[in-house]
Order: structure tokens, then sequence, then C-alpha cells
């Protein structure tokens, strides 16, 4: 499977910075900016927020804007209407880089979402340091202790986690773990196929008092629409707006009415 690949060249990334040492990502840490709230900015309003991502490639979609540039693409972003930015920095399967966080960051000055396969306390201090407000948590990538030890890693430093699932075991994972951001990934990470009327089950599922977000497969007005009506908080939308241009596409999908999960018939039985 493409995860386990992924996964074991992450625990060689780890070896990495372990060799380098903590001392280093520390004094990265006291140089960061303070953290904003991601959490925060998906909640706010009545409508679906849109987590914009910056990404250069991907294994199921190929390259998608190898040269892109994040100071621009994260101005256009903010110009654009995203409540945050979701920023693919791991380079062997999508050429991204921790210097793209900085740069989309600090030009859009928005929220940043550290999207990568997060494994290790190390990497979410490494995360804090280069910027990031929040990282991706990964429940099919972690035991539940581990994704316990993870979120407690992203609390002890100020950020969120957006805690992605793609089933009810992972779903029930989550919450126990007592995850505050929960996406749900239309994307089988085993497959890479999409379901996006699984995804808008699962989303009605997340608990009232959580942020619910749906991820990947989102192509349009449509599709934000058909996810606000399950009670999604916000959606992320990547390869969409990566190949057509962030402004005009980002704008198409903003302002789109979402609907409080408590009245969704399907979360009766989620709680």
């Amino acid at each position: 499977m493409i995860l386990d690949d992924i996964l074991e060249e992450k625990e060689r990334e780890v070896d990495d910075l372990r060799r380098r040492g903590e001392a280093l990502l520390l004094r990265r840490l006291e140089e960061a900016p303070p953290a904003r709230s991601f959490r925060g900015a998906l909640a706010a309003g009545d409508h679906v927020s849109v987590i914009a991502e910056f990404k250069r490639r991907s294994p199921s979609a190929g390259d998608l804007a190898a040269d892109a540039d994040p100071v621009r693409v994260g101005e256009a972003y903010r110009r654009g209407g995203a409540a945050a930015l979701s920023v693919l920095t791991d380079g062997p399967h999508f050429g991204g880089r921790l210097e793209d966080l900085r740069a989309a960051r600090e030009a859009s000055g928005l929220p940043v979402l550290r999207k990568d396969f997060i494994i290790d306390p190390l990497q979410v201090l490494e995360s804090r340091g280069a910027g990031a407000d929040a990282v991706l948590l990964i429940v099919r990538a972690l035991d539940r202790a581990g994704l316990g030890e993870l979120l407690e890693a992203t609390r002890e430093l100020g950020m969120d986690a957006l805690v992605e699932v793609h089933d009810r075991e992972e779903l029930e994972a989550a919450v126990e773990a007592g995850a505050g951001v929960i996406g749900v990934n239309a994307r089988d990470l085993s497959t890479f196929e999409i379901d996006l009327e699984r995804c808008e089950e699962l989303v009605a599922r997340v608990p009232g008092d959580r942020v619910a977000v749906a991820e990947s497969g989102i192509g349009g007005p449509d599709d934000v629409a058909r996810m606000g009506r399950a009670g999604a908080d916000a959606v992320l939308v990547g390869s969409t707006l990566m190949r057509r241009g962030p402004d005009e596409a980002l704008a198409a999908l903003t302002g789109i009415e979402k609907r409080e999960r408590g009245d969704h018939p399907a979360t009766a039985d989620a709680r």
C-alpha cells in the first residue's frame, strides 16, 4: 500500500530528526510566531469554511503545479476567502517542503495546517517551530496510544490538530481521544478511491461539540453544499484549486450555508 511506503519513509525522517537533536528544534520553537487558532477559524460563522490547500503533486493525480509559488498562492487564498490554509510538506510523494508552509503562512496571514504524516512528537515540535498552527493526525497511521500522545503534544504547544478518519471505528477512536477537529477523508488511503456518500454519512456522525471537516473529492460548489447539508463546518480543497487557479475557483466555494449536525437524523445513534 502507498500508505505503508509513506510511513516507512516517515520513520526514517523521524530518525533523522532525532539525530539532529531536540535542542535544535527547541531553538526554532523560540523563534516561531505565536500560534493562530485553526479550530476557531473553521468554526466561525454560519457558512462552510474553506481550508485551501497548497500542494505541488499527489500520488493519485501526479503533478498539479510543481513550480507553484507559495507566496502568490497564499495571498490568492486569502483574497479568495479561505478561512485557513493546508500545506503539504511531504517531499518524496507530494513534492512539498516546510519552506512552503513558512512562506504561505506569512503571505496569507491565515492559520496554517501542516499536512504530512505525523507519527512522532518530534514532528509536532518541528511543525510548530516552522510556524504551523495545526498538524494533521491520521488515525489509520496511529494506534490509540500514539494518537493520544500526539494530541497531548499539540496541546502543550498551543496548537490544534485535524484528526483524520475514514470509517466509524476510526471516528470513535478520534472522539474518545478528545479530538476537537475531526476530518472525514472521502479518499481511502489504501486504494485512493473517493466515496463522497460515505464521507457525507460520517460527517453527520461527528458529535456537535467538535468541528467537522470534509476532505478530498470536493470539486465545486455543489459538493460543498452537499457536505454543508450533512453538517460539515469546513471542507478541505486542494487539487481543484491548484489545477484551476486559486482566485476564482476558491471564491465559488465560499459563502455556502452549513447545517447544524444536531438537526441531522444520522447523528442520533452516534452519541
